[in-house]
C-alpha cells in the first residue's frame, strides 16, 4: 500500500467521514434473523475498512462517563505519583509522555516517542495461579492507585461490561466467517482483557513526525473505544489515506486486531490507525481490548484457508504472540527483558 497524505506536517488537515454503524441489538435481544443480517455487515465491514461503530451495544453512558471521569483524575495527579505505578513486565501501570515508540510499524517509520500518557489495567489473576506462580509474564494482578477510592471499582465493573459484550460479539464474529455460532467459545474459559486509560495534552504546534500515540495496528481480538469530548483518532483507509471518523453519539468505535488479522488469514483487516494530539483541550480516551485466553491456540480458520489460499502465519497461541508484540514493538520492554 503506498500512504498518502496531503500535508505530511499538518495531521489535522485529514478529511473527516462517517463508518459503517453496527446495530447490536438484534444480537443482544435474541433476534436471529437480525444477528444473522449483523453479522453480513460486520464481514463485509472487515473485509474492507475493518473500523465501524457500534450502536445499542448496551454499555450504561453512565458507567462510561465515570470511568472516564476515574481517568481524568489519574492523570491529573502529580508526575510523581503516576510514576510510583510505572508500568511493569506485565503490562499493568503507567507509561508516562515521551515513555513509549513504537518501534516496527508497517504503515510509518516512527521516529519519536509518543506524546500521550497512558495508564494501563488487565484481568487479574490469583495469587495461587499456576502461571503466577510461575511468574509467567502478563498472568498478574493490577497497580491500583491508593489516591483514588473509586479508580478499581469502577474500572472493574467497566472491564466486565465490556468483556460481556465482547464474548457476545463472538457469535457475530463466527456467523460472519460461516462458522457455527460458538465456534469462539472454547478460547473464552480464562480470557485475558485489557484497557488503555489515554491523556493526549493540547498541543499547539506538533513536530514533524509526532504523535499521540504513533500509526499501529493492535495486538489482540477486537477493541471498543468510548466516545471522546474531543477528536484526534485517525484511521487508514484502504487506499492509503487518512481519515478522521465520525460516528454516532454514544456509540463505540469498533476495531480488530492483528491477532485476529492472523487467525482469518487476513481476511479481515487490523486496520492502521494513530492519535493526534487536539490543539485547545486535551483528550482523554477509554479503549477496551476484548482477547481471547492468553492460552488459546489461534490456527488458521478453516473458512480461512483453502488450497489457493494457504496460511500466511504460524500457529501459536495469544500469549506467543503478545509477548512478541510487546517486546518488538514498545521502547520500554528491553529494560524489563534484561532485568529478567
Amino acid at each position: 500500500m503506498v500512504l498518502r497524505e496531503s500535508n505530511p506536517t499538518d495531521r489535522r488537515s485529514v478529511p473527516v467521514r462517517r463508518v459503517p454503524v453496527l446495530d447490536v441489538g438484534p444480537l443482544l435481544a435474541g433476534d436471529r434473523d437480525g444477528t444473522r443480517r449483523a453479522a453480513a455487515q460486520l464481514r463485509e465491514t472487515f473485509e474492507t475498512l475493518g473500523f465501524n461503530s457500534i450502536v445499542n451495544h448496551g454499555i450504561p453512558a453512565d458507567l462510561i462517563a465515570r470511568m472516564t471521569e476515574q481517568s481524568r483524575q489519574f492523570h491529573a495527579l502529580p508526575m510523581e505519583r503516576k510514576l510510583a505505578y510505572k508500568v511493569d513486565q506485565n503490562q499493568r501501570g503507567y507509561i508516562p509522555p515521551k515513555g513509549s515508540m513504537i518501534k516496527v510499524s508497517t504503515y510509518n517509520r516512527n521516529t519519536r516517542f509518543d506524546t500521550g500518557g497512558v495508564m494501563v489495567v488487565a484481568t487479574e489473576y490469583a495469587d495461587d495461579h499456576p502461571e503466577v506462580k510461575a511468574g509467567r509474564r502478563f498472568y498478574s494482578r493490577n497497580r491500583w492507585p491508593d489516591e483514588l477510592p473509586a479508580f478499581r471499582a469502577t474500572a472493574e465493573a467497566y472491564l466486565a461490561a465490556m468483556n460481556g459484550l465482547g464474548h457476545r460479539m463472538m457469535t457475530l464474529w463466527a456467523l460472519a466467517l460461516d462458522l457455527p455460532e460458538d465456534f469462539f467459545a472454547p478460547h473464552f474459559a480464562e480470557p485475558y482483557t485489557y484497557m488503555r486509560l489515554s491523556h493526549y495534552a493540547a498541543q499547539e504546534e506538533l513536530a514533524e513526525n509526532e504523535f499521540g500515540q504513533s500509526p499501529h495496528a493492535d495486538a489482540g481480538l477486537q477493541t471498543f473505544l468510548a466516545p471522546t469530548a474531543e477528536p484526534g483518532l485517525q484511521i487508514l483507509d484502504t487506499d492509503g489515506t487518512w481519515f478522521a471518523p465520525a460516528v454516532e453519539e454514544g456509540a463505540l468505535i469498533h476495531n480488530a486486531g492483528l491477532i485476529f488479522e492472523r487467525w482469518t488469514n487476513k481476511r479481515f483487516r487490523a486496520t492502521p490507525h494513530r492519535v493526534v494530539p487536539p490543539k485547545e483541550n486535551d483528550r482523554f480516551s477509554v479503549a477496551c481490548f476484548v482477547n481471547t485466553d492468553l492460552a488459546a491456540v489461534c490456527a488458521p480458520i478453516p473458512t480461512c484457508v483453502g488450497p489457493d489460499n494457504p496460511p500466511r502465519f504460524p500457529t501459536q497461541t495469544y500469549w506467543e504472540f503478545y509477548n512478541w508484540y510487546m517486546s518488538s514493538i514498545y521502547s520500554h520492554y528491553p529494560e524489563f527483558e534484561a532485568a529478567e
